[in-house]
């Protein structure tokens, strides 16, 4: 789409996000009919206790341009009055996490630059209502942050889609790939890794779909052209085994052809995919990812084709990445091992092969009568201007089947605040008709009222230790933050607690980033930092 408020790894902007939303929400929320289904196109949700509208520009717009540019002592933005509304695009990308964890396992911190709180937060499970038929449901949740925090509550808003019944017939798949052969692919972890996870989706795909193969190094070439899996799967597999490393890494000639060979095999009524494979090392050609991305843009336009990008290897072009997928109306994930390429490519298959959701964006608005301040964890690169929240011109998030989306907000109550505290409403374009659908719902302080580490969902508290975990990495002051060593104690109780294996891996992954600290330079909250001032 055309044009998203974007600033590529900005100061940091927190914490996380109430439950709001839709139907079935909890803590008082309320559901509202679509846009669709009224006809009408109702404005956003205003703060209940004013009665006042959304920011529509002059003062308040400025307002917000202020609070962007405003920094508290930490480094970290915040709303400013008059504007107290938070606007995003939906992101349902994992790449972070997964190359942090690959990262600190292989002895290393990861880049600062590198950690997107919101995808360590969307790595987990959260347990949300999903809903019986197309569109969102919304979830509203929270509790206090804790003494140490100066304050703060945590405020979580969980979007879930529903999830694809396993053996459901879905649409035939039209999926173009295009592999990275360049000489930094020659090991077992990425060409390797990318051949057995090319062999395990032949296995997966139905008789119906159909795939073509694209390579590149320097140049790029056509392996293979649209092909039925119908009897061809021999085929598609020589082709994939054929693949050897050569020399330097031409992605913008890669996506160009991959492209090409999507339109020339497009199918009316099939998902229509490009699913780009590499390290995203790029030193060869066209480097920028909107450069890239501009040249096709046709394609995207008017086919409606995607990008889905699957990062490998221990060195990875993590920015470039997901700057090609947000471009390409997609979305990102990272695999370093078979176990994980066959969550992606077998148990997450429909995620990532259809849609359930076109430019999907969420709009926050806050009360000023109870909250006085509100901090947005993450998704720094996919704000969007309040003003375009209905635009729908405007870049939004890709969403499939089984989805969940959740956003993190630290909230700071005024003194004695009770009742309602936000009212939030998701907007999404239908994929087939392009019809506009929204949902609302709304928290109150009753929802939040209680300890994160006494008494809240057991999800709540994983989602906290992820958040927290990246504020962490990134160096951010979050409220309450405990130091790595007791959030990786915390993380082993959760474990046991859910018996999520992935909480398990997390309780590794801060243990590690814990050792590689040296184990006493980040024990706790010190004195001051709960305060975001």
């Amino acid at each position: 789409m055309e044009r998203r408020t974007r600033t590529y790894r900005g100061a940091v902007g927190l914490l996380l996000a109430g439950g709001v939303l839709l139907t079935g929400c909890s803590g008082g929320g309320t559901s509202d009919r679509s846009a669709a289904e009224s006809g009408k196109r109702a404005p956003a949700p205003a703060p209940a206790a004013t009665g006042g509208a959304p920011s529509t520009g002059g003062a308040a717009e400025e307002g917000a341009k202020a609070a962007d540019r405003a920094e508290d002592s930490e480094g970290l933005r915040e709303a400013a009055p008059p504007d107290y509304l938070s606007t995003f695009a939906l992101d349902v990308d994992t790449a972070s996490y997964g190359y942090a964890r690959r990262t600190l396992a292989d002895g290393r911190l990861p880049g600062p630059e590198t950690v997107r709180p919101e995808e360590f937060v969307n790595s987990f499970r959260q347990g949300y209502h999903r809903p019986a038929g197309n569109g969102f449901t919304v979830s509203v949740d929270g509790a206090r942050a804790g003494e140490e925090s100066g304050g703060w509550s945590l405020v979580r808003v969980g979007l879930a889609t529903k999830a694809a019944p396993a053996g459901a017939e879905r649409p035939p798949a039209a999926l173009t790939f295009v592999v990275d052969v360049s000489g930094s692919m020659a090991s077992s972890d990425r060409l390797g890794l990318v051949k057995t996870s090319l062999g395990i989706l032949a296995d997966e795909l139905r008789d119906d779909d159909s795939v073509s193969l694209v390579t590149f190094s320097d140049e790029a070439r056509t392996v293979l052209p649209m092909t039925r899996l119908k009897d061809h799967r021999g085929k598609i597999r020589e082709a994939v085994d054929s693949m050897e490393p050569a020399d330097s890494t031409n992605v913008g000639a890669g996506v160009r052809r991959g492209y090409e060979e999507a339109v020339d095999g497009h199918r009316k009524g099939a998902n229509n995919r490009v699913v780009l494979l590499s390290d995203a090392l790029a030193n060869t050609g066209e480097t920028d990812a909107d450069a890239i991305l501009e040249r096709i843009d046709s394609a995207r336009r008017d086919y409606g084709i995607t990008l889905f990008g699957v990062g490998v290897g221990s060195d990875y072009g993590d920015a470039f990445m997901e700057q090609l997928t947000n471009k390409g109306d997609g979305h990102t994930t990272y695999i370093a091992d078979e176990e994980q390429a066959r969550k992606v490519f077998v148990d997450q298959l429909p995620a990532h092969v259809e849609l359930t959701a076109r430019e999907a964006k969420a709009q926050v608005a806050f009360d000023p009568k109870t909250v006085e301040k509100f901090k947005l964890i993450g998704y720094e690169d996919r704000k969007v201007a309040d003003d375009d929240f209905r635009n729908d011109r405007v870049d939004g998030g890709e969403i499939g089947p089984g989805h969940t989306v959740t956003a993190l907000y630290a909230v700071r109550l005024r003194d004695g605040a009770s009742g309602h505290v936000a009212t939030a409403t998701v907007r999404w374009l239908d994929p087939k008709t392009r019809a506009p659908h929204e949902r609302t719902g709304s928290v109150e302080t009753g929802a939040i009222d209680g300890e994160l580490w006494g008494g809240s969902s057991t999800r709540l508290q994983v989602t906290a230790v992820a958040a927290y975990f990246a504020g962490r990495l990134r160096g951010d002051g979050l409220p309450g933050a405990p130091g790595l060593g007791e959030l990786a104690t915390k993380a082993d109780e959760l474990a046991r607690k859910t018996e999520d294996d992935s909480v398990a891996k997390l309780a590794t992954a801060i243990a590690d980033a814990d050792r590689l600290k040296g184990g006493h330079a980040d024990t706790g909250t010190g004195e001051g930092e709960g305060e975001m001032d």
